[in-house]
């Protein structure tokens, strides 16, 4: 008799440990320059605010348009050589942007770094589904994903001591931020390529028994004999983009992804300019990302329990609407303080929200090549999000930065209007399938429709 908890207990800590310290030196790499912008990064090479918005927008575009090409690899080559060789480019560029000296040399790297960092994120997302079942899978992708605010907090904790190395090697304290980043970031992704184990068949620390029973949970987990796929066809593609829940999602995904970029990018400038000294502003970014994380594991494991995904993202996205409400109340009154609070809420619930709706998503779309392809349309499309993100907090609009923090709750608002409508689509099909039942149709013919089946049943 298999013992199924002793089993995950195993993938977690096989798999979970080392996609989320990658992802962690992602996202650090990718938000550092948040923390390099308040060392100087801008006066140093001659930098307007205009251009350093451009910086960060210009890497939203090759970002999302290299994730589905990406994905599409993944599927082909082993997880451990792909997702090992992505981060390493990742560290090369992140090296190599600390020596740009000018503001077309940091241009052109924030490009190779969106190419360079595209295929990770929706790469683990799906690489995770190929091991836990659909009631398993978002508190990994939690846990995953909460590296993101861990990297947060160290980003501003690393940030503050490697700052203090300006003027070593007659260098500034912000290029020091990148190239020491960077090159950890190159040798810990090539220790990952003898870590990542690739697949359940293959895993060498599980049994024989043990590797059967996972199989076997992923292809029972729809209830419905889901057909996986053996090979790519181009048929997957046009069934993920004709489906409707990737756009009704992308728009909750906007809704979630527009506030976190934007407080990752300027969450530094923006206490700063509350009053607070640039070491202070660094240091006080990183409660506020503790927290995040921990909120974000915790809401993924009563949702696993649960078995529900639209109830808690209905509640955290409630709480960024909420959070970035307080702000816009209490920004140039006098009370910081309350500001900070007002942050701190948002946060809390924008990070727990992203690997809510991501699973929500994956967990409705059947069928191997379908998932990996909906997946990275979700998310690669999700993350053109940045490129206005990244324009939202002006310099000029420095130190309330109303336009942006308006533009935040807006978008939130829409986001939390898209998880309703999802909800309810999905329970109208769910119910129209119940008193339908299914019909004539084969066992055979059920499994090739994956979640288009009359016996698939949506999760809500």
């Amino acid at each position: 008799m298999i013992d199924g908890k002793k089993v995950l207990r195993k993938m977690d800590l096989n798999i979970i440990p080392i996609v989320s310290v990658l992802y962690l030196l992602c996202f650090l790499d990718r938000g550092n320059i948040g923390n390099a912008r308040i060392e100087g990064l801008l006066d140093d090479i001659n930098m307007s605010g205009s251009q350093y918005n451009m910086c960060l927008t210009a890497f939203f575009f090759t970002y999302a348009v290299f994730e589905l090409p990406s994905n599409m690899v993944l599927k082909r080559l082993r997880p451990s050589t792909w997702l090992s060789s992505i981060m390493v480019g990742v560290g090369v560029v992140m090296t190599l942007m600390g020596i740009v000296q000018n503001y077309h040399g940091l241009l052109i790297s924030r490009i190779f770094l969106g190419i360079a960092e595209a295929g990770l994120y929706p790469g683990v997302a799906f690489y995770i589904t190929t091991w836990y079942c659909r009631h398993d899978a978002q508190l990994r992708q939690a846990m995953f994903f909460s590296a993101a605010s861990v990297a947060g907090a160290f980003s501003g904790l690393l940030a503050f001591a490697i700052a203090k190395m300006d003027g070593v090697g007659g260098l500034e304290g912000w290029r020091w931020i990148f190239i020491l980043e960077g090159i950890l970031t190159v040798v810990v992704s090539v220790s990952a390529f003898f870590i990542i184990p690739d697949y359940p068949h293959t895993a060498g620390f599980l049994a024989e028994d043990e590797k059967a029973w996972v199989i076997s949970q992923l292809r029972n987990q729809y209830g419905s004999g889901v057909e996986e796929s053996k090979s790519f066809q181009w048929k997957y593609l046009w069934l993920a983009v004709s489906d409707f829940q990737i756009w009704i999602g992308l728009v909750a995904l906007y809704g979630i992804l527009c506030p976190l970029y934007g407080i990752s990018f300027f969450l530094p400038s923006i206490i700063r300019d509350l009053g607070y000294s640039s070491s202070n502003s660094q240091l006080l970014t990183v409660p506020i990302y503790v927290t995040a994380a921990l909120i974000a594991v915790l809401s993924a494991w009563l949702s696993d329990r649960a078995k529900k995904r639209s109830p808690f993202l209905i509640f955290h996205c409630s709480c960024i609407i909420l959070g970035f409400t307080i702000v816009m109340a209490t920004t140039g009154r006098g009370v910081p303080g309350v500001v900070y609070f007002g942050i701190f809420l948002a946060v809390s619930g924008i990070y727990p929200a992203i690997p809510g709706v991501v699973t929500w998503v994956g967990n409705n779309l059947a069928g191997d090549y379908k998932r990996a392809v909906g997946m990275a349309i979700h998310i690669g499309l999700g993350n053109f999000s940045g490129a206005m993100a990244s324009n939202f907090y002006r310099a000029q609009d420095a130190p309330t930065y109303y336009l942006g923090h308006a533009l935040e709750l807006g978008f939130a608002v829409t986001g939390l209007i898209a998880v309703i409508c999802l909800r309810v689509i999905y329970q109208m099909v769910n119910k129209a399938r119940d008193a339908r039942g299914t019909g004539t149709l084969t066992a055979e013919e059920m499994a090739r429709m994956g979640d288009k089946s009359p016996a698939f049943r949506y999760m809500f």
